[in-house]
């Protein structure tokens, strides 16, 4: 199975690609997707170079499904805004290529790699290059996005484990239904 880690950024995106076969990982390709190039109130024109660059990488590696950090709110909600915006555009290009979306937050891929949910960047960078034993330390925004698919090889299969199980015992029964919606309580 091949997993495509995306770590969102509306200036930087990482991405990482990694194949999992019969429990071993092995790198494929990382890097960044980057907007800097572009004026900071471009915000269309950004997104547009984030879905593009998004839908470069998965026609090029061709992943089987991918893992994209969730969002945290941060102190400023104008940053939040924007860098959720360039998590949905990012999300849109993956969902357009029909790839399963994962995701997880910052501390379940921190806690997947490093043991701890609170390690700094340097320690995830550390830890991805022992990991996939790779000749040199990624940069930050790659070493999260490889994290995100090392946490999902990892996470991912427990997972899908828990929702056949689920809908097994006949809780699941919404989840085939294409745009449907589950009725909450009425008075």
């Amino acid at each position: 199975m091949r997993i495509l880690g995306i770590d969102p950024g509306l200036r930087t995106t990482g991405f990482g690609v990694l194949d999992l076969d019969a429990g071993t990982l092995r790198y494929v390709a990382s890097g960044t997707i980057s907007t800097g190039h572009l004026a900071t109130k471009a915000l269309p024109a950004r997104l547009q170079t984030l879905f593009q660059g998004l839908a470069e990488v998965v026609q090029r590696y061709q992943p089987d499904c991918a893992a994209v950090e969730i969002v945290f709110v941060n102190v400023n909600p104008q940053s939040t805004l924007l860098l959720g915006q360039a998590r949905g555009a990012l999300i849109a290009a993956l969902v357009q290529a029909q790839l399963p979306v994962a995701e997880y937050t910052a501390l379940q891929m921190k806690q997947a790699v490093v043991g701890y949910g609170r390690a700094a960047k340097s320690q995830v960078q550390e830890m991805v290059r022992r990991l996939l034993d790779l000749p040199g330390v990624p940069g930050p925004d790659a070493a999260d996005a490889l994290g995100l698919a090392i946490t999902h090889a990892h996470a991912g299969r427990s997972l899908q484990l828990l929702a056949a199980a689920k809908n097994a015992d006949g809780d699941g029964s919404e989840a085939g239904r294409s745009g449907s919606y589950k009725r909450g309580r009425s008075r």
